[in-house]
Order: structure tokens, then C-alpha cells, then sequence
């Protein structure tokens, strides 16, 4: 699995199903629209990933509308299969049970906070336990919401993928035993459940996740992880305000289309809805400005070009708001101390993104 896992973010999938369960409960969006990575074109797809912080936010503020085993009750009511994406089919299209989670837990990160959320296995002839493990800063109510949710939607996903209900042998939480049960029956099956243990899981018969899967096919769990792979790798993780304002250069930059320098300063002020004063004053408290951020980008686009295309020099040059291509040759060499022609005749050698703009 690639070791780019973006810590400190989870996937914009588990930030849209927050939401929709947040408003269920009726937490008002006034109290979580303004965070990071909720503005709606930061959720549409999985390009963006928000910060951790953001969906604990707003699953603290689920648990205060209603008890913690609902809130978990709830979430996985609105976690349908495949809403997740890739992560989803990775954890049903293994050959096993035992081999699906093996898969998702490899590439937990392309739906939770690799940084705080971990999966592992242990088993033996007789039983299996799945276990996770949530070290996020949380409060104690959204962080037994969290613990019980995780383990209902792993046994939800692979009783979907075995087209049976699966029922664990005992399931142990993280947390005290709430007043009532009746809401973790439910979303675990059985009564077995034991409480304030130091690790939340299944345990299972071994006989139950060694099972084949009905709907296995040869191969498609290598292109899965592929995918997953790429996805996670491709994402843009929104840790703070100058990674919003990075994302929104970009954005900008690359829905220009004119050809005559792309962003500009109150163009991207105005998707971040400040004045340009107030940007620049941003900038500066974070230690940068709005040329030193643009000729970053350039730098980063450029290289990239001449990395991976043929476009004339003067080609280039024109995109990325050079007066002529000797101008850029000029820029070029003293970016990378080698001239257009050299970069692409050694690709890779000039790749030296600026800051928070790696591909």
C-alpha cells in the first residue's frame, strides 16, 4: 500500500454520511457548516479529503442529541453499501471473510484517519477476532459512538458479502456498558456483548470468515487495491486554512482555461469569501505570500509539463503566464539549475513540487 495516507483526514464519504445522520438527529448545519471541508464542492466526490477534526465535531455534536448507541444505530443506517466506495468492495470481494478485512485494514486509510484508526487480526483454529482501535482526541460519548459503529459496519459489510446475517461469538468494547442495550443487540446480534475492555472487537468462528465468498472472482481484489491505491495516493487532504487556500488556488488555476496566468488574487479571495486585504493578511500569519504561493504552483505545473508532455516551451509558457518561452527558460533554470530541454530529456529531475502542492 502506498505510505502517502494523509493522517490527520479522513475520506469526504464519512464526512457526507456525518452530516446527513447530524441533521436526522436535528443538529442544526449552522453549528458545523463553517468547519473545513464542509463546503459542498469539498464533499462532492473523494478528491478532497476533510480533516479528522471536522467528523469528530460533528459526532460530538450527534451525542448530544441522543444517546451514544443510537447515534451508532443511526450512522449505520445511513451507511449503505457502496457509499463508501472502493473500501467497501475491498472488504466483500476477497476470496474469505478473514481475507476482506485483511484488504480493508490495509487501506483503512481510504475511509478513516490512518493517523488514529487501526485494524489487525488475531486468530487461531477455533475463532477469529477482528479489532479496532480509535486513538482520536474524542469525547467519551462520540468516541463509544465511533468504537460501536466501527464494529457494526464491519459485521454489516460482511454479512452483506456472505448473503447471510454473520453472528459473532462476543463482542468486546472500549467503553462502560450503557443503561440500555438494545440498540448494540441489534447492531451486533447477539447479547454477548462485554464492555470496558482495552480493545473493541468481533470474535468470531473460524469456520465463519474462512468461508468462500459466494461472489468471489479471481483477480478482482489485486485491481481493488490497485485502485485503492490510487485513490488514496490522488486525494488532496485539507488540514488547515492554507490548504483550503491551496486547494483554492488550484481550483482556480485549473477552471481558467484562458491561458493568461490563471488565479488570480481576487479571483481566489472570492472563493474563500474574504477581501483581498484580509488574504493577504492570511498569508503573512502563515508565513507566506500570495507571489511566493503562485510561483509555486507555476513551478509545480510547469515541471510537470515538461515531465509529461511534448508542448512546446512557448506552449507552456503561454498556460502558465509567461511573456515568452525565454522568460520561462529563465525561471526554469533557476527552479531546477537545469534548462526545459535537459528536465525532459532526464524526467523527474526539476520535480521538486513547492510546498503543500505535491500531486
Amino acid at each position: 500500500m502506498s505510505s502517502l495516507t494523509h493522517p490527520g483526514t479522513t475520506s469526504a464519504a464519512f464526512t457526507r454520511i456525518n452530516a446527513r445522520a447530524a441533521g436526522l438527529l436535528g443538529v442544526s448545519k449552522d453549528r458545523y457548516a463553517h468547519l473545513l471541508g464542509m463546503d459542498p464542492a469539498h464533499l462532492a466526490g473523494d478528491r478532497y479529503r476533510p480533516p479528522a477534526s471536522t467528523n469528530i465535531r460533528i459526532w460530538e455534536l450527534m451525542v448530544t442529541q441522543a444517546p451514544w448507541t443510537e447515534v451508532a444505530q443511526l450512522m449505520i443506517e445511513q451507511t449503505a453499501f457502496g457509499q463508501l466506495g472502493v473500501w467497501d468492495y475491498l472488504l466483500t470481494s476477497a476470496p474469505t471473510p478473514v481475507d476482506g478485512f485483511r484488504d480493508a485494514m490495509d487501506f483503512i486509510a481510504g475511509v478513516a484517519d490512518a493517523g488514529s484508526d487501526t485494524m489487525f487480526v488475531t486468530e487461531d483454529d477455533r475463532e477469529i477476532t477482528l479489532s479496532h482501535v480509535n486513538a482520536a482526541d474524542l469525547s467519551y460519548t462520540a468516541a463509544s459512538a465511533i468504537r460501536a459503529y466501527a464494529l457494526a459496519l464491519l459485521r454489516h459489510r460482511l454479512s452483506t458479502a456472505l448473503g447471510r446475517e454473520l453472528v459473532p461469538v462476543r463482542v468486546a468494547l472500549a467503553t462502560q456498558a450503557p443503561r440500555r442495550h438494545d440498540a448494540l443487540c441489534a447492531l451486533y446480534g447477539t447479547r454477548n456483548i462485554e464492555f470496558e475492555r482495552p480493545v473493541s472487537s468481533l470474535t468470531f468462528r473460524a469456520d465463519d470468515l474462512r468461508c468462500p465468498m459466494p461472489n468471489f472472482q479471481p483477480g478482482l481484489s489485486g485491481v481493488l487495491r490497485r485502485h485503492a491505491e490510487l485513490t488514496i495516493a490522488a486525494a488532496i487532504p485539507l488540514h488547515d486554512w492554507l490548504a483550503l487556500f491551496r486547494v483554492a488556488v488550484r481550483d482556480a488555476e485549473e477552471g481558467d482555461g484562458s491561458g493568461d496566468g490563471g488565479a488570480t488574487l481576487a479571483a481566489t479571495a472570492a472563493r474563500l469569501a474574504v477581501s483581498p486585504r484580509t488574504l493577504q493578511r492570511r498569508l503573512g500569519e502563515h508565513g507566506t505570500t500570495w507571489t511566493a504561493e503562485i510561483q509555486d504552483l507555476r513551478r509545480e505545473k510547469v515541471t510537470r509539463l515538461l515531465d509529461s508532455t511534448d508542448l512546446p516551451v512557448d506552449a507552456i509558457a503561454a498556460r502558465n503566464g509567461y511573456a515568452d518561452a525565454r522568460t520561462l527558460r529563465r525561471a526554469v533554470l533557476r527552479w531546477t539549475g537545469h534548462t526545459p530541454s535537459a528536465l525532459r530529456r532526464h524526467p523527474g529531475s526539476g520535480s521538486g513540487s513547492g510546498p503543500g502542492f505535491e500531486a
